[in-house]
């Protein structure tokens, strides 16, 4: 058995406690049942909103993304017909990383 974080009361208390002014921008995610991986990351780029670079850097390193987010985010590349750079700047992800999904997965 997988175990797997409780990501909305994580966001739900966090929100409460440091950021109770975006309670109405993230409204949307916190109702859904569960958080899916790429609902955390919309969620994190909401609450960081133009924080430290280097801190973005830093915990760039520490992402991770399962085959069905990595599904996901490819399939996300084709119906909104973008190029490998610009899903990459989307995402905040490597170029060579979408490249290296592609050859893997599909």
């Amino acid at each position: 058995m997988k175990n797997v974080p409780n990501y909305k009361k994580i966001y739900s208390d966090m929100i409460a406690m440091k950021y109770p002014e975006k309670i109405k921008v993230c409204e949307g995610y916190l109702r859904k049942e569960k958080l899916t991986v790429l609902d955390v990351v919309k969620l994190n780029k909401l609450l960081s909103n133009g924080s430290n670079h280097m801190s973005n850097k830093f915990n760039q390193r520490f992402k991770s993304y399962d085959k069905s987010v990595i599904f996901e985010i490819l399939d996300y590349q084709k119906k909104k017909h973008l190029t490998n750079t610009e899903l990459a700047r989307h995402f905040e992800l490597s170029r060579n990383t979408i490249t290296k999904w592609k050859k893997e997965f599909l």
